[in-house]
């Protein structure tokens, strides 16, 4: 009798401990609770309840149930979320709600569009009840998503390096649990993203998941059914999987999509990041491609000096050599002028005028003051998909299956970041909006446009480094790895489709060989092969267009005592022993011809430090209209 005390009254115990909410279910009932308050039972009853709920959690522990890491980490988080009720930090958003914006929002919603059924994810309880106010009538699903495993970061989902050849090993990127598709449905799914405070707050692993997740859902809808997106969050969804084109409306933190359901099955059909391939290696441009040619272009860009015309002009030349007929599309400003455009446009660039754009973070007469113009290729609206490639490059192999990649499309750089240089976008006006509208908050790693887009677009496509490939030889490298590289400059068949040149340009030095082996902290960017492969294209260009990569006098002068300092040095790689033969070194494009004599007080601050005159040829006739200028700018 005592013992049966004892445990009556460890049960009132308990009991006064249970608080159950109203929130319109019965509470638990209870096995062991009868009508009155007494807590009597029969302890036949007590030992079978401990028996079933001990051998309950035996299985759910247990690890001879099952060995699958992925079933394992499912029933943890089952664990964790049914059980325990616990939440995980990194899904928690601190945003306050305001309901009458969120109302506001949903207004917007087509006259015809009735939301019957409508399903939440990521709320609390306490928001849940609200939502039945804001849409009243309708059919309520909260949907339950297991967390991402902890051990996945966001280094892990784009890691610096993957083995794309797939030498020793099959890059993988970790499985992100899914949502259960409701039986009832789906009209208006909402989600409340977290939105950290601190300044990597897009690359966050519980974010991406949330609207991956909720993008999944969307895409299992059936037929033509129309199903509306609504996020609550600080800081703007992700823009190249909820395109700015799709917002139906938006009213501070709430942000309501209409999602072209089948781009966004594409899309979600992709690797969740970098971990993975997007465009697998040894793909062949020859594969269909169901875009429309007409609005699909190569672009590139020139501003604030002419310096690079020439190298534009060779890019051009190698992407018709590789096959390719899509439009080519340059834009520059007014430092490029009329003897400069007409080459241009003779190399086959439709030429459009714009007006730069001011880093504001860079100082005055910086290299990096004007380079966020390139924002500009994003108001080219009157094509669909736009490659973008950097006037210094040569396209060796056709790469027009890039334009069946979204945006954003690209090889990696360093870290979790893509390299720019080559890149798939798709032009819209309200995407150069939303790149204008934080100009001046985001900071840029390289206080470059390659950093600042690395902030927008963080959830990026991995395309084979073969697409954009760097010439340059790392720090490390073994003459092993040189060798391959070297091999692939040169392969005839090439081997690479876009060889990327670094460090002083083919057309800035002689032709004879690379000059970047003269100057001690660029020979890490040298290569005779790459650097002839570079003139074998710009021999088969007309002699007229030739002419816009001969050399100024001061940049000869350059190269004479970048020459004088490798012989003072005694580079053991000989270099400065060849010979000049190209016969750019006799011809004069401006009125001071006498480079060696700047010689002289060469590196002083002197007149040579100053622009000087340099006369433009005449401008050569083409078949070309009028240059254009991009729409609203």
């Amino acid at each position: 009798m005592e013992a049966r005390r004892s445990i009556e009254d460890a049960c009132k115990r308990r009991l006064q401990k249970i608080k159950v909410k109203e929130v319109g279910v019965k509470p638990l009932q209870f096995p062991f609770q009868e009508k009155s308050t007494n807590c009597k039972f029969h302890p036949l009853k007590l030992v079978l309840f401990v028996i079933v709920i001990g051998t309950f959690f035996l299985i759910l522990s247990s690890n001879s149930v099952c060995q699958n890491k992925n079933t394992s980490d499912s029933r943890q988080h089952f664990v964790n979320r049914w059980i325990w009720g616990a939440s995980d930090p990194r899904y928690v958003s601190d945003v306050d709600i305001n309901w009458e914006e969120v109302s506001q929002v949903l207004e917007q919603l087509p006259e015809k569009k009735v939301v019957e059924n409508i399903s939440l994810l990521n709320f609390d309880e306490d928001e849940i009840i609200e939502w039945r106010q804001v849409v009243p009538g309708a059919n309520q699903t909260v949907l339950h998503l297991d967390y991402a495993e902890k051990n996945i970061t966001w280094e892990t989902l784009y890691p610096e390096w993957i083995d794309e050849e797939q030498e020793n090993d099959v890059p993988s990127c970790p499985s992100l649990p899914k949502l259960e598709v409701p039986r009832n449905r789906i009209d208006l799914i909402a989600v409340k993203l977290p939105c950290r405070n601190e300044g990597n707050w897009s690359r966050d692993v519980a974010r991406l998941h949330l609207q991956l997740a909720a993008g999944g859902l969307a895409s299992s809808a059936n037929g033509k059914h129309l199903v509306h997106l609504l996020f609550i969050t600080k800081c703007f969804p992700i823009p190249n999987l909820y395109r700015c084109n799709e917002l139906v409306a938006r009213k501070g933190n709430a942000w309501l999509y209409k999602p072209d359901l089948s781009v966004l099955r594409e899309k979600l059909q992709l690797p969740v990041g970098s971990c993975e391939l997007a465009l697998p290696f040894g793909t062949t441009a020859e594969e269909v491609h169901s875009g429309n040619k007409r609005r699909e272009a190569y672009a590139t860009i020139l501003h604030s000096a002419h310096v690079y015309v020439c190298g534009a002009i060779a890019a051009a030349q190698s992407i018709r050599m590789a096959g390719s007929t899509r439009d080519l599309v340059i834009l520059v400003d007014d430092s490029i002028g009329e003897y400069h455009r007409s080459g241009l446009e003779a190399a086959g660039w439709q030429v459009r005028t714009i007006q730069r754009i001011r880093n504001p973070k860079a100082e005055k007469d910086a290299y990096n003051e004007w380079n966020y113009s390139k924002f500009r290729l994003w108001q080219l609206t009157d094509y669909d998909k736009i490659i973008f490639i950097d006037a210094d490059l040569l396209i060796l192999r056709n790469i027009d299956i890039l334009f069946r990649m979204p945006q954003i499309s690209a090889t990696g750089n360093n870290g979790t970041l893509f390299n720019s240089g080559v890149m798939v976008i798709e032009p819209s006006n309200c995407t150069f909006q939303l790149l204008m509208d934080h100009i001046n908050e985001i900071e840029s790693y390289n206080g470059g446009d390659q950093g600042y887009l690395n902030e927008i677009f963080t959830w990026w496509h991995r395309i084979p480094k073969h697409m954009n490939f760097l010439k340059n030889f790392w720090i490390g490298d073994d003459e092993v790895v040189k060798a391959k590289k070297t091999h692939l400059f040169g392969a005839e068949p090439p081997i690479l489709y876009v060889l990327h040149y670094l460090g002083y340009k083919p057309w800035l030095c002689f032709r004879d060989y690379d000059c970047n082996w003269n100057v001690d902290i660029l020979q890490e960017f040298a290569s005779d092969v790459a650097h002839h492969k570079w003139w074998k294209v710009h021999d088969a260009m007309p002699e007229q267009l030739q002419d816009f990569c001969l050399l100024r006098s001061k940049q000869k002068a350059q190269l004479e005592w970048d020459r004088r300092e490798a012989e003072k040095g005694k580079y053991v790689d000989g270099h400065w022993k060849i010979k000049i033969k190209d016969r750019r070194l006799k011809r004069c494009t401006d009125s001071l011809c006498n480079w060696k004599g700047m010689l002289k007080h060469w590196g002083e601050k002197n007149w040579t430090d100053d622009p000087f005159f340099h006369p433009s040829p005449p401008t050569l006739k083409t078949n070309k209209t009028k240059t254009a200028s991009v729409s609203g700018i």
